[in-house]
């Protein structure tokens, strides 16, 4: 179930506070801190959250800096490079955390989200020298980063820094040999820069967990009792090296379930890998969009609706049959630019679009959907 990395152990299992719970609007602290005391008696204790996490970091005192020992667990949060704009605002950003938090360091530090645009803010601003000062002063115990990019950018990543301690990586089965998250690739180079992981999104945010999803009918012929989201649990606990493997969880019906799946961690057999891509082939057979990502709609937009990335998570939700997982990138996508409800369905985009895509009726089945 344990490890020591990084002169420690905290457990397999990590608690992702990005989807706590909420009623009317406000977080459910009834059953968080259920959820919460469930997962500590159980002997995990790698808390996970971040500046940009709406309301999670203030939640994060209130149901575990107020009432648990500060040696009984480890807290990461996150450097927000993609809102940072000067050095100064790398030094408020921390202070703001800790406020949060209610306490005076942080066991594990990230710089958030990387890619080779947000690296390049990084290095303007100095991040990652700021990261080691925080850990040669003791307000931060361990510093490393999330990545979200190819395998030959965290390669030069990793080569320029090598003092970050460890990498947090967007690891499942889905994406494990996918062209674009290239989970297989991006584990084997941490691993090879002899890095410790942090897995992110082992159930892709929920969308590898779903009892509706086209695959749930595999994994139930396969082994009754078990959940949907145990298999991909298992796929990711299971690989070396690991720190620990992050669920976002959101119930304690949740935690109960990843709690029994790790604490009886069972190596995939071939049979088990064997009905995994089987599902794995389901998913990918299920027909999408066939946006290339060319971008000849976008300049010719006149409501600047950022059309390939709506296509994508279209897709996902096409391919799931759910909208999990897709709260932050359609943030993202509309944030400063058009929403789907915005579409005139003026067609200028179809005119440019090599692949005939009818990008207006999608547009207005979007903003059903998700708006």
């Amino acid at each position: 179930m344990t490890e020591k990395f990084l002169g420690e152990s905290v457990g397999k299992l990590g608690f992702g506070c990005m989807r706590l719970p909420t009623i009317g609007g406000a977080f459910d602290y009834k059953q968080i801190n259920a959820m919460v005391d469930a997962y500590l008696e159980a002997g995990f204790n790698y808390f996970d959250t971040a500046y940009v996490y709406t309301g999670s970091e203030e939640a994060m005192r209130e149901t575990l800096v107020k009432r648990h020992p500060r040696d009984k667990y480890t807290i990461a949060t996150k450097l927000p490079m993609f809102l940072l704009k000067e050095p100064a605002d790398m030094l408020q950003s921390f202070e703001v955390s800790l406020e949060r938090l209610g306490t005076d360091y942080i066991d594990y530090y990230l710089l958030h989200g990387l890619d080779a645009v947000q690296n390049e803010g990084a290095e303007k601003i100095g991040a990652w020298e700021f990261a080691k000062k925080l850990k040669d002063d003791g307000r931060v115990r361990h510093y490393g980063f999330s990545f979200h990019d190819t395998a030959d950018k965290l390669d030069e990543m990793l080569t320029n820094h090598p003092d970050a301690e460890f990498v947090q990586l967007q690891i499942n089965y889905l994406d494990w040999d996918s062209t674009d998250i290239q989970s297989r690739l991006i584990y084997e180079t941490a691993r090879k820069h002899g890095k410790p992981v942090i897995i992110m999104e082992p159930v892709k945010g929920g969308l590898l967990a779903s009892e509706d999803s086209p695959i749930s009918k595999v994994f139930k012929k396969a082994a009754p009792d078990k959940s949907i989201a145990s298999w991909a649990v298992r796929f990711a606990a299971s690989l070396d090296g690991l720190i620990t493997m992050l669920s976002g969880m959101s119930t304690l019906e949740q935690v109960k379930d990843n709690i029994k799946t790790v604490k009886n961690l069972k190596p995939l057999s071939d049979s088990d890998r064997a009905v995994i891509k089987q599902a794995v082939d389901i998913l990918n057979s299920i027909p999408r969009v066939p946006c290339t990502n060319c971008k000849y709609c976008v300049e010719n937009c006149p409501q600047k609706i950022n059309i390939p990335v709506l296509m994508k998570i279209y897709n996902t939700y096409l391919v799931h049959n759910s909208t999990a997982n897709s709260e932050f990138p359609f943030m993202m996508a509309t944030k400063d630019a058009g929403k789907p409800s915005d579409c005139i369905a003026c067609r200028l985009c179809e005119a440019h679009c090599p692949q005939h895509i009818g990008i207006s009726d999608i547009m207005s089945t979007m903003s059903k959907i998700y708006e």
